[in-house]
């Protein structure tokens, strides 16, 4: 069931006179309240989120107590106060140990809303339990209590990311096969995914997907739709190996037959299939309850058996052989880390994720010195190379477009004819022997330039724990010839896109020399739109630190607690409040 929101509307107590005169306008404002988050924020999965109002307004602990009730009986994952007057705080707060709290005072003259936001919000604080407080720049008359625009924006930032946190709460990440070429990420840290999200971590070996593909464990008949589906979308690329190393037409052709199988066998064993149970396999039917997961490939998978950049790329996307559907989240190299930000960007967007490697900074004087060209508009300060080592969500081309712009949508606004453009421009380039022995297919693309982006990432500190770093900045065009120039020192079969971070012109974000230099990782997620503001507020709620941001100051919305941990460095400050706090599930030992 998916998590709604409990709106809370609370009220002055006393009766004879206070409390009937304001019934009827705090529950107004709560409905207000709900109907404004349904109509304007989706589930991933496409369905409005529901919103539940408690049955009556809450003036004391007895009636605070009867809405808690309600809210664990309805799957509530997080709260909304609403309140045009002053209420009694202790007795009316939401006390829930880990929903996400938020609580918005009506900027009223007539009554005190204001009073009792701040007495709340201190009550919370005293109490350790963080809320963020919403309140309208203007004063609003008695008769207007409408949702203005700066209280509808910080409502939408606290429940966008705050249906994250309860979404993935009790959900598993799953691990098939183990450690890739000894990197960190994929050395899964399962108190991390245990104490931060709430969630379990389940793990495979690699030879389950050898014994579902000989044994048959899969839907037949969708093994022949998803073939003739490649058939007609997926055209072969460029083979770089010799020639006298290139696999024959009918070795290429059982790739192809292995990698569709292992796309839907990695499927299968993150979230089940009912078909399963029909062809006699009831616990392979299950499934692993996976929200995420990662393939490790390399290299005891790819030293014999054909990549996973077919089955990652295609996981990843919005599409594949059954149609227009919700992204999967799967990490290249079981890189969990990575998995994190793409499971976290994808709950705040609804949209598909680019996973890559921050491969290469190319300054402006490099790419003149090699190419001949000067790069211009964003990416005169110099570029990224954002590619990943054969596979990335195809939705990542940028051929799906708003207003003639290339986007990434939410899978229930993309066209069919936007899925077929974004297969039109890629390529399936037989896999390089040197790094893949047993072949396969890399997804070979372009990122249009010109979109809003958002580069994240999750390193864990010995002795600190989990940290987030956010870059915002924009995916950029540079000409074709330069572009082939670039590409071809590193791997041609492989998805680019060239990234821009947005520059501040101080500390890290001074040039993007910086930017490179300061990350933490070999990888790194993009994420359309500037939603780096989100990342943040979602953050504060699972009580990791950002290490490192180009996010202006009035786009930070954290809880209201944040504050008294310092208010002159944010960022020192959000370290301070998150070790104070600890992981939201618990601290560890």
């Amino acid at each position: 069931m998916a998590p709604k929101v409990g709106i809370r509307p609370v009220i002055d107590g006393r009766r004879q006179g206070v409390r009937e005169s304001l019934e009827a306008q705090t529950m107004d404002m709560a409905r207000r309240a709900a109907s404004f988050i349904s109509s304007n924020v989706r589930h991933t999965h496409g369905a409005p989120v529901e919103c539940v109002v408690a049955d009556s307004c809450i003036g004391g602990v007895a009636e605070a107590a009867e809405a808690a009730e309600m809210f664990e009986r309805e799957g509530v994952g997080l709260s909304l106060t609403v309140t045009p007057c002053w209420c009694y705080g202790a007795e009316t707060m939401d006390m829930h140990p880990w929903y996400p709290k938020a609580i918005w005072g009506l900027n009223f003259s007539d009554r005190p809303g204001a009073v009792y936001l701040a007495a709340t919000k201190a009550a919370h604080d005293q109490k350790g339990l963080p809320v963020f407080t919403i309140y309208g720049a203007g004063v609003q008359d008695i008769e207007d209590y409408k949702i203005t625009d700066d209280v509808g924006e910080m409502i939408l930032r606290f429940v966008n990311a705050g249906l994250a946190v309860a979404t993935i709460r009790n959900k598993s990440y799953l691990s098939i096969g183990s450690v890739s070429m000894g990197i960190a990420g994929s050395m899964i840290q399962e108190d991390f995914f245990e104490d931060y999200f709430g969630m379990r971590c389940e793990a495979v070996d690699m030879s389950e997907i050898t014994r579902r593909m000989e044994e048959k464990i899969y839907d037949e008949k969708e093994f022949h739709n998803a073939l003739q589906w490649v058939e007609t979308y997926c055209t072969e690329g460029e083979d770089v190996n010799p020639e006298s190393k290139q696999l024959g037409r009918e070795e290429k052709d059982q790739n192809w037959e292995t990698v569709v199988k292992m796309t839907f066998i990695m499927r299968d064993l993150m979230t089940g299939n009912p078909r399963l149970d029909d062809i006699g396999y009831g616990e392979e039917a299950l499934g692993r309850n996976a929200i995420a997961a990662g393939f490790q490939g390399q290299r005891q998978w790819t030293d014999y058996f054909p990549n996973g950049d077919f089955s990652e790329a295609v996981l990843n996307s919005s599409f594949d052989w059954n149609g227009i559907r919700e992204p999967y989240i799967i990490a290249t190299e079981n890189d969990t880390l990575n998995a994190a930000c793409m499971l976290l960007g994808h709950q705040i967007t609804n949209s598909a994720q680019i996973f890559g490697d921050i491969r290469t900074y190319w300054s402006a004087e490099s790419v003149k010195r090699v190419t001949g060209y000067e790069l211009t508009g964003k990416a005169a300060d110099g570029i990224i190379h954002f590619l990943n080592s054969g596979s990335a969500a195809l939705d990542g081309t940028g051929r799906q477009t708003r207003n003639n712009q290339p986007v990434m949508k939410p899978f229930w606004e993309i066209e069919e004819e936007e899925a077929k453009a974004c297969l039109e421009a890629t390529r399936w380039c037989p896999a390089n022997l040197e790094y893949f022995r047993g072949g396969g297919f890399s997804s070979q693309f372009l990122t249009r330039g010109n979109m809003p982006v958002t580069m994240t990432r999750i390193n864990m500190i010995k002795g600190l724990g989990p940290v987030l770093q956010i870059a915002e900045g924009f995916t950029v065009n540079i000409p074709g010839e330069v572009h082939q120039i670039l590409n071809r020192r590193t791997d041609p079969t492989w998805p680019t896109t060239w990234f821009a971070p947005r520059l501040t012109g101080r500390d890290v974000f001074r040039d993007v020399y910086s930017v490179m230099d300061n990350w933490g990782s070999n990888h790194g997620v993009l994420s359309y739109g500037h939603i780096g503001d989100k990342f943040v507020t979602l953050a504060s709620m699972l009580r990791i630190p950002v290490a490192m941001h180009n996010i202006p100051r009035e786009r930070i919305f954290r809880p209201s607690a944040w504050g008294a941990f310092g208010t002159k460095d944010l960022e020192a400050a959000d370290f301070r409040a998150c070790q104070n706090y600890g992981p939201l599930y618990g601290k560890n030992g």
